[in-house]
């Protein structure tokens, strides 16, 4: 697919329009370098010059995340495949593949490393910021059900002993699976405590 298109036209609007409607692309997708603004010339005609556009599709944050993925890959040597998709607020990446689980590391801890420096790659240099979203093999949506039937577990174990426990250490998003899925609990509450990264809930009663 060509993303980058030279065109001439009497005026420098003209010629910008001609590109926008081969690259099928509106003017916020598209970076426009004007090479030549044209001359009118004598009656319009004589040494008259066409003004010339270079017309770029801009480089999407999904595709700066895969390009960015790709490369971390092939030099860890994993052969994965990544599935990106976009839209106004977050950018959601799919990765699949045999023997990944070295992209997934001890209680997520390399996933999430990969996916604080993918969003430091897509948002560099934007106004406006895009949460990146990365799973390996469902393993959030897995962890997440693991976390809402320990929390659940353990809130029992609090009412029962009628003594605190904490749990531990975890990323922020880990914590807010905790605090979401015991929040509206009858008998206990939970806290975050701690500095990062050793940030842990506790469970208590209320």
């Amino acid at each position: 697919m060509t993303n980058s298109v030279e065109k001439t036209a009497k005026t420098v609007e003209d010629a910008i329009n001609i590109a926008l409607s081969e690259l099928n692309a509106s003017e916020e997708d598209v970076d426009i370098e004007i090479i030549d603004k044209g001359v009118k010339g004598i009656f319009g005609l004589i040494g008259s010059k066409q003004a010339r556009v270079r017309v770029t599709i801009k480089e999407s944050m999904a595709d700066k995340a895969k390009e960015f993925l790709m490369e971390v890959f092939q030099k860890m040597d994993v052969d994965a495949d990544v599935l990106t998709q976009e839209d106004k607020e977050s950018v959601t990446i799919k990765i699949t593949g045999d023997n990944i689980g070295i992209l997934i590391g001890r209680r997520g801890e390399t996933l999430d490393s990969l996916q604080y420096l993918t969003s430091l790659v897509v948002n560099k240099n934007k106004q406006n910021y895009k949460r990146v979203i990365i799973d390996i093999e469902n393993y959030r949506e897995k962890r997440k059900e693991t976390l809402i039937k320990l929390a659940n577990k353990l809130a029992e174990r609090v009412v029962k002993y009628k003594k605190s426990i904490t749990l531990e250490p975890m990323n922020p998003y880990e914590r807010r699976i905790i605090h979401s899925s015991l929040q509206n609990h009858k008998y206990v509450e939970t806290h975050s405590i701690g500095d990062e990264p050793n940030r842990k809930v506790m469970i208590t009663l209320k």
